[in-house]
């Protein structure tokens, strides 16, 4: 039976949210589908789904290696999405795969056409991306490789049995938001074709009869079409199936909304007042040691080494850097995304310094007219300097200074987000079991 949590419907903000492509026009160029993709028949690895219907195009799914997609296709299907945000890019999925593929399988499936259609795909032209991995829920080596998948109150969430052999988004261990790459008007077809492929044996896995145990898809923005288009289409085949269809709030993202030309004491001036004055006295205090500021530097071995040290000495055992084969994985990772988005990439490697001191670091990653807050560290001796306010508070000024409208802290409701006005923003998690997933 299908469940829908009772704080996420109807939770979710509206597609106004959404970033719209940049230019809607490369969004429909050449190999976009033109008309809504056709489903139908059951399929398999590599059997056709669709029916063709109203002209729409009859589809093919498979498995194909995440290595044999080239990364123009990839990007060229993720922009026509307009809720895909660099962290379903090519270059973060393939960081990530170069860093913590051993702890995961690819599962990447391609959607292509079966047949032309007039002004949109040709016959084997690909329609979408469904970038999926699997593994059991709980791998006993997780913490050792730190590839254990966070998320909020752990408590609210449907469990999974440990042992289940369950599918997941790829790179769900380090992702903040995941969809499918495929155009809105394809995303019903394409889920369809998707739960068709999925509720089939998978003769590329012959060790595994039943092939999932749990379909786990976390990181599903609310607002995104793509999770309605999903508990549609595994709504369709639950009862048929045997399966247990579960659509449930994961966490949260707290967001600083920026209007349009405000200047930072402006922005400061419209929070809560005890919050404005103590980030006023902080910033007052800081200037008073030397000049404050946040200042964008290259990713090189240097730079990104002084990251990581002011990460782990804030974070310590808790941080990504251990010396472990997970902190190992985890500075590959880092290095690897900055290398594959070059210099003019999202991803920015950012030092706050008072004076000529560097007391804080963080990576910022640009998403259209939004700012996102991915990971920080800060030097505990100079904690009186309130390093990570002044972290935060310098970003939020980059955002604004640049025109931005959104500041995102990313998931986890830690109280001193919403010092900044910060409102919630939900991620679902679209969870099907198999009666044996049943916790």
């Amino acid at each position: 039976m299908t469940t829908h949590a009772p704080e996420a419907e109807p939770a979710c903000p509206g597609s106004t949210d959404a970033r719209q492509p940049e230019n809607p026009d490369d969004a429909a160029g050449s190999g976009a589908p033109g008309a809504p993709a056709g489903s139908g028949a059951p399929a398999g690895s590599g059997a056709p789904a669709g029916s063709g219907a109203s002209g729409a195009p009859a589809l093919r799914i498979e498995r194909r290696a995440f290595d044999d997609i080239p990364r123009a296709t990839w990007d060229r299907l993720a922009a026509l999405n307009p809720w895909a945000t660099p962290f379903s890019s090519w270059a973060f999925q393939r960081a990530w795969w170069d860093a913590y593929g051993a702890s995961a399988h690819d599962q990447t499936l391609i959607v292509t056409a079966l047949a032309g259609t007039p002004g949109g795909p040709e016959a084997g032209d690909p329609v979408a991306i469904v970038p999926l991995m699997h593994r059991h829920e709980v791998e006993p080596s997780d913490a050792e490789t730190a590839s254990k998948i966070r998320h909020g109150d752990a408590s609210s969430l449907t469990p999974v049995p440990p042992t289940a052999k369950a599918v997941f988004f790829g790179a769900s261990y380090h992702a903040d938001y995941a969809t499918l790459l495929a155009a809105p008007e394809d995303l019903p077809a394409v889920a369809t074709a998707l739960v068709d492929h999925l509720g089939a044996p998978d003769p590329s896995d012959p060790g595994h009869p039943i092939p999932w145990d749990a379909i786990d898809l976390r990181r599903l923005r609310c607002g995104d079409p793509t999770a309605d288009a999903l508990a549609d289409a595994f709504g369709r085949r639950e009862i048929a199936g045997g399966w247990t269809l579960n659509l449930e709030r994961e966490d949260v993202c707290p967001v600083v909304r920026l209007p349009e030309g405000i200047a930072f004491e402006d922005f400061l001036s419209t929070l809560e007042k005890k919050s404005r004055h103590e980030i006023r006295r902080k910033f007052r205090r800081a200037e008073g040691v030397g000049e404050v500021a946040l200042r964008e530097v290259p990713a090189d071995p240097a730079n990104l080494e002084a990251f990581i040290d002011l990460h782990q000495a804030k974070w310590g055992p808790d941080g990504l850097f251990p010396p472990t084969s997970g902190g190992d994985a985890s500075r590959m990772f880092i290095r690897r995304w900055f290398e594959e988005c070059g210099p003019d990439g999202p991803v920015r490697l950012m030092f706050l310094t008072v004076g000529a001191r560097r007391i804080a670091a963080g990576i910022l990653v640009v998403d259209g007219d939004r700012l996102m807050f991915y990971n920080a560290g800060s030097d505990p001796e100079a904690r009186e300097l309130s390093p990570g306010v002044l972290l935060a508070g310098e970003s939020v000024r980059f955002a604004s200074e640049h025109g931005m409208r959104a500041f995102d802290f990313l998931r986890g409701n830690e109280p001193y987000k919403y010092e900044w006005g910060s409102v919630d923003e939900p991620i679902q998690r679209l969870l099907v079991r198999r009666d044996g997933a049943r916790a």
